[in-house]
């Protein structure tokens, strides 16, 4: 996903996205303490991933509070 998309959606989808990213991060990390994990690339994905949509939503919170 790129930050285009994310900007595109509404702070409600993010929060959800981002709760989806930290599931999916903590699944991964059991994989891999079981060494069942197959794609180690996935995980630092995921991580940029929700580090992209806290982004997001931080300049989303600031932007409303500059308007008020």
């Amino acid at each position: 996903m790129n930050a285009q998309e994310l900007r595109d959606k509404t702070p409600d989808q993010l929060r959800e996205e981002l709760t989806n990213l930290k599931k999916e991060a903590f699944n991964l990390r059991f994989q891999q303490a079981s060494s069942q994990l197959e794609n180690t690339a996935r995980m630092r994905q995921v991580r940029r991933d929700a580090a992209r949509v806290k982004t997001i939503l931080n300049e989303k919170a600031a932007a409303a509070a500059a308007e008020a």
